[in-house]
């Protein structure tokens, strides 16, 4: 099956300094490809992934579950690890959780998160039923494109898969369950207005996790994909800066070379 334009893996060979960006459950690495150019720009070594049954159709994703998810970003670590002498690790909505799974796994490893509007809990009432409809029910409608900027669209399926969600909500209590040992250095960046994710989840996160140097910032432009939104330049600039603090052979701005 064919990806979809926009929806391709996108690798960049930078500098010493490495990060992995995780993208959305039903999304695509276009919704983070503006930040992950942003970086690559700035000298980086940039990952971004395409997540196994993402990218061509809805259909495809029913197949998969967190498992196959998260292996592919944790592959996409490891290589970065063998690459860089620093990795960060990025993740909008699931990425989120993604990453605080990895930050979790691999400790010390992880130099630092930056999570954009991070899923913790699949909400409402058909939550609950989903370990029992999905096996009458393949889909329900879609959460792409929770966007307030006009004209800015998000790569992503227009269904949500049922067995694919039932996925997602076993994955997010385990990653609930795992918060305390993350103790890496932590930037929350939400969206008071979000309709896919709840600010209570950004909150749950920033409550249970062990980390010392956490900073929560508000997207009060934005809608839930915010790197394609109003805050997006506000989103990439703030990661950089984190980055930069943590990140001593980044050196100054421009020091490093991207090709």
């Amino acid at each position: 099956m064919p990806v979809l334009p926009g929806a391709e893996p996108f690798r960049h060979e930078g500098g010493e300094v490495g990060v992995l960006l995780c993208h959305g459950f039903t999304g695509s690495p276009q919704s983070l490809r503006p930040w992950a150019d942003h970086l690559a720009e700035r000298g980086l070594t940039v990952s971004l992934p395409l997540l196994p049954g993402h990218g061509t159709r809805w259909q495809d994703m029913q197949l998969t579950g967190w498992q196959d998810w998260y292996a592919e970003v944790d592959r996409a670590l490891c290589e970065l690890l063998e690459r860089c002498t620093q990795v960060f690790v990025f993740g909008l909505s699931m990425g989120g959780a993604l990453a605080l799974r990895l930050a979790a796994k691999h400790g010390d490893a992880v130099s630092g998160l930056v999570l954009v509007n991070p899923g913790n809990k699949v909400h409402g009432v058909a939550a609950r039923a989903l370990p029992v409809v999905r096996h009458f029910v393949p889909s329900t409608k879609g959460i792409a494109s929770d966007i307030a900027l006009e004209g800015s669209q998000e790569v992503g399926y227009d269904r949500v898969p049922l067995h694919a969600a039932h996925s997602l909500r076993t994955f997010f209590r385990i990653v609930d369950g795992e918060l305390p040992q993350v103790t890496q250095p932590l930037m929350v960046l939400h969206s008071p207005q979000d309709h896919v994710v709840p600010p209570a989840d950004s909150a749950r996160i920033l409550s249970r996790v062990s980390s010392t140097d956490v900073e929560e910032i508000l997207l009060e432009q934005s809608y839930h994909v915010a790197t394609l939104d109003h805050d997006a330049e506000r989103i990439f600039e703030e990661s950089y800066s984190f980055i930069g603090r943590l990140a001593p052979s980044l050196g100054k701005k421009g020091s490093t070379t991207g090709g």
